[in-house]
């Protein structure tokens, strides 16, 4: 009965686990040697085959649902390192922006003349700034702001 399993089995493209043969037909699956008497059982339904998964998605469908409104997905539900988080492109491009946009509103309201909002441009792209307080320590210390008429 073990061949028979597995010649159904290979039939019905699964494990032999899930091929159950009717208890009432086992003289019939004795009988059947080739694939097409084992098609023909099959076909009248004496050999079926057990559901593929007993798994039940109810929970992940939950799960998945609330991430697509944006819960569950703070920093405690994350794994990997550092980096796997937030790529390091990515933090230096909310870094870089912050600054930029900045220096620029410095430049428009007059506090930073053009040759020094050219020379803090440079300097935010080359990384020397940590933060936007780093700049504006820069600017009190090295007597950058332009005074007001």
């Amino acid at each position: 009965m073990k061949a028979k399993k597995l010649l159904a089995a290979k039939i019905f493209g699964v494990s032999p686990k899930k091929v159950k043969f009717a208890v009432d037909a086992l003289e019939d699956v004795k009988k059947a040697i080739t694939r097409s008497d084992m098609r023909g059982l099959i076909a009248i339904g004496k050999i079926t085959q057990t559901r593929a998964n007993h798994q039940s998605k109810a929970r992940a469908r939950k799960i998945a649902s609330q991430k697509r409104k944006g819960r569950q997905k703070g920093q405690g539900t994350k794994k990997g390192k550092k980096f796997s988080k937030t790529t390091r492109k990515e933090t230096w491009m909310s870094k870089i922006r912050v600054q930029r946009i900045f220096i620029k509103e410095l430049k428009e309201k007059g506090l930073v003349s053009q040759s020094n909002y050219r020379m803090l441009y440079a300097k935010c792209k080359g990384g020397y700034f940590r933060n936007k307080r780093h700049i504006k320590l820069y600017l009190t210390e090295q007597n950058l702001f332009e005074q007001k008429k």
